[in-house]
């Protein structure tokens, strides 16, 4: 019977909404978000980690990886975890290598995954390319922080040559004799392909490249192969969800991207957490009946936004 209910999706995309109306709210039980913005945040935001966590447990999500450009939420997400189990949520969070964690900090690195960081992010806001595409126009809808803060200094991560810097093999081996995932963060996927094949040759097996097509520059050529490299695909919930302001892309968009990196490869992050943009529940549950609509089976779903998240990062 499950069977035939997943085939008839397929068949008949939407005829879920009259069949099984409170599907996508079943969907979203179990899920796991790696793209988390709650605060404190230097970002105006319209919730705080805490109430984040309260938000998740209220709607039946498993986890949430919390994610800011400037600090380690690690430290917190422990804490939380341990005073509020009772939620039934994990919090989890990562390093981000930006300016204000030294960049290219091997410190920072092993620092954070030592207090149980399962994530590092290679530069964001920081990364040379971010910076470019800024000063092109192309961030322009991003979340401005409260107060100005001093313009970030680029962060490379190769040289002239394209060849890695040294303080990145560094952090490449930390990340692969700790088994956690490195994330490409904001760099171009020029600088990608060198990092990730020199991930794998180094024992890395968790990797993932967010919004490849916001800010990364790549196509979905380059998501394939990406792919085919065994790097999962991350996809902003915040640029398809109805009602984002940072809504950017139509469904056809999302089936393309998913059809590129096929439905094992792919997660679905909220990316969500902004003053007015939709809540983090909220943007899943849109995101969750788009899937539906385009006739991704419920299994299929499921993978993009929970077990394959689950996956990655080892829960």
């Amino acid at each position: 019977m499950q069977q035939q209910t997943e085939q008839n999706y397929e068949l008949a995309p939407g005829a879920w909404r009259k069949s099984q109306p409170g599907l996508s709210k079943s969907l979203l039980k179990g899920a796991i978000d790696l793209h988390c913005h709650s605060g404190p945040s230097v970002m105006p935001r319209y919730f705080d980690h805490y109430e984040a966590m309260q938000e998740a447990s209220e709607a039946g999500v498993r986890a949430l990886l919390i994610k800011d450009h400037y600090y380690s939420v690690t430290p917190v997400t422990v804490m939380l975890n341990k005073h509020f189990s009772h939620l039934g949520v994990t919090l989890l969070s990562g390093v981000p290598l930006n300016n204000q964690s030294g960049g290219l900090n091997i410190y920072a690195v092993e620092h954070g995954i030592a207090l149980g960081a399962k994530l590092v992010w290679m530069p964001t806001f920081s990364s040379k390319n971010h910076i470019d595409q800024h000063k092109k126009g192309q961030t322009t809808n991003f979340p401005n922080s409260s107060r100005p803060m001093m313009p970030p200094t680029p962060v490379h991560v190769v040289d002239d040559s394209g060849k890695l810097l040294p303080d990145v093999l560094t952090i490449l081996d930390v990340i692969a004799d700790r088994d956690v995932v490195l994330s490409s963060g904001h760099l171009n996927i020029s600088e990608i392909w060198p990092l990730f094949e020199e991930a794998k040759k180094r024992g890395i097996k968790r990797m993932i490249c967010n919004h490849p097509t916001f800010v990364v520059g790549a196509s979905l050529a380059d998501i394939t192969r990406l792919a085919g490299m065994g790097v999962y695909i991350e996809h902003s919930m915040c640029m398809f969800a109805e009602d984002s302001k940072f809504r950017m892309f139509d469904p056809e968009n999302l089936r393309g991207l998913i059809e590129a990196a096929g439905v094992d490869r792919t997660i679905l992050g909220s990316d969500l957490g902004q003053v007015g943009n939709p809540r983090l529940v909220d943007g899943f549950l849109s995101v969750i009946e788009i899937c539906l609509d385009l006739g991704y089976s419920e299994a299929d779903v499921r993978k993009m936004v929970s077990t394959n998240a689950a996956t990655l990062v080892g829960l």
